[in-house]
């Protein structure tokens, strides 16, 4: 069964369709009960069980008493000048995340967070110097886009629709796998969930291979960060990671897993100056992709506080990407969405530092 509160409540927003089946069977209940509930919490947007109108006042009552929905609550919003905005939000225990919506042309993109920090000590992250204060529920990750939906539609008179999910925020996914796919289910479900197609929503790691294939069961992206040409470059910038699975291992691991029909990988690779975005990296790089069905989203540093790394030249940049795109690998330009208020790629974490943070009770 999903989490429970610390009061021993039930939390709903954790619950997928098969675990509440289970639960209003137990109960005695209906089946059509469970998908009722859940349309109200995916498709309503209801946030206290005694607005579910069609359940008796008896039953309401009663759910109430063993059940809650625990939706995190936006406390700060930041507003970049290119559009992106950054949401502080607070989870049920009082612990703090980041989350970022990004606009673009037709498209809004949540970044969704699945760790309050991160298991993981990429050396040119900021969330990585927060360290791992605890993995978050099911209901906490898919929680984040219900909150920015609801404050859409209180600060909109026509809310701009969000398409895409990527889980490329705090945290590092495929270490708290059983929430991310639980909140992956309760996304696509089309009767009780958002109804998310699983082509719009993309996760993001930086590298745990013996998960991969846990997510691309959902049909879901696969987008997986490397950020270096060599084993020695990706020891030095992400050590945890690589001690999981050197480069080499990782890419072997790509090279055989077998994708859905017409899929591919997505892998990101984090320039940094005078580390790994010489001409001779990209040469390493586009040849140890070979035979890997795949795309590159090149990601020039986005600098933060107290960092020794920087920001590659827009020459040095598009040399790389030249190089790549001369090997027959489609390869793109990332552009940073939202670093003047630090919502950019490796800049989450700066509003969460001070934050308390308790585990919380099974």
């Amino acid at each position: 069964m999903p989490p429970v509160t610390s009061k021993n409540k039930l939390d709903l927003l954790s619950t997928t369709k098969a675990e509440m089946d289970i639960f209003i069977q137990s109960h005695g209940w209906k089946p059509y009960r469970a998908e009722q509930i859940l349309r109200w919490i995916y498709q309503r947007g209801v946030t206290q069980i005694d607005h579910m109108s069609d359940l008796s006042i008896h039953d309401r009552t009663y759910l109430a008493s063993i059940a809650t929905i625990n939706r995190p609550t936006i406390t700060s919003v930041l507003q970049s000048q290119d559009g992106t905005t950054k949401f502080l939000i607070q989870l049920h225990d009082g612990a703090t995340i980041e989350t970022i919506l990004i606009p673009e042309r037709d498209r809004r993109t949540v970044c969704l967070s699945t760790q309050i920090g991160c298991s993981l000590d990429c050396k040119f992250c900021l969330t990585a110097k927060l360290g791992l204060k605890r993995n978050m529920n099911a209901g906490e990750i898919i929680g984040q886009y219900l909150s920015i939906q609801s404050y859409l539609a209180k600060t909109y008179k026509k809310p701009p629709r969000l398409t895409n999910v990527v889980m490329m925020g705090m945290g590092e996914p495929l270490a708290n796998i059983d929430p991310v796919r639980n909140a992956i289910q309760n996304m696509i479900h089309g009767r009780c969930g958002l109804g998310l197609s699983p082509r719009r929503i993309t996760v993001s790691t930086a590298g745990i291979p013996n998960k991969f294939y846990d997510i691309l069961k959902l049909d879901v992206n696969l987008a997986i960060s490397l950020n270096a040409s060599t084993n020695e470059q990706r020891r030095a910038l992400m050590p945890a990671a690589n001690r999981l699975c050197s480069l080499s291992e990782l890419l072997d691991v790509c090279r055989t897993l077998p994708l859905p029909h017409r899929r591919r990988f997505t892998f990101e690779y984090v320039l940094l100056r005078r580390v790994n975005d010489s001409p001779e990296d990209a040469v390493r790089l586009a040849r140890s992709l070979r035979g890997i069905p795949c795309m590159v989203n090149l990601i020039p540093f986005n600098e933060i506080p107290g960092s020794s790394y920087a920001k590659p030249d827009e020459t040095t940049v598009r040399t790389f990407q030249n190089i790549l795109i001369q090997q027959n690998i489609d390869t793109y330009l990332r552009k940073s969405k939202g670093p003047d208020v630090l919502g950019a790629c490796g800049q989450l974490g700066t509003n969460t530092r001070e934050s308390s943070c308790s585990m919380p009770k099974n």
